[in-house]
């Protein structure tokens, strides 16, 4: 599992803060019955779950800390859309 983000307190307790119950932390992205962190367990920073009422959501924790922001954001929404 990834190390946390530095903000994944904060992220928490914003989350709670406005109603929602954390019900995951890690949650465990699954696809085809293997983990998705894989080989890749240091790309991908932690998801929490979360629900309210009837809505359920996953919340992955980013920190752009590279040398390169954009370079960070492209990472990022690379591994959004896989």
């Amino acid at each position: 599992m990834p190390a946390r983000d530095s903000y994944h307190n904060t992220v928490k307790a914003a989350l709670v803060a406005d109603g929602w119950m954390i019900t995951h932390d890690p949650y465990r992205v699954e696809y085809g019955g293997k983990d998705v962190w894989g080989a890749e367990r240091d790309a991908f920073d932690v998801v929490v779950g979360a629900d309210r009422d009837t809505q359920l959501i996953a919340v992955e924790i980013k920190n752009f800390t590279g040398p390169s922001v954009l370079a960070d954001l492209q990472q990022a929404l690379g591994q959004y859309l896989l």
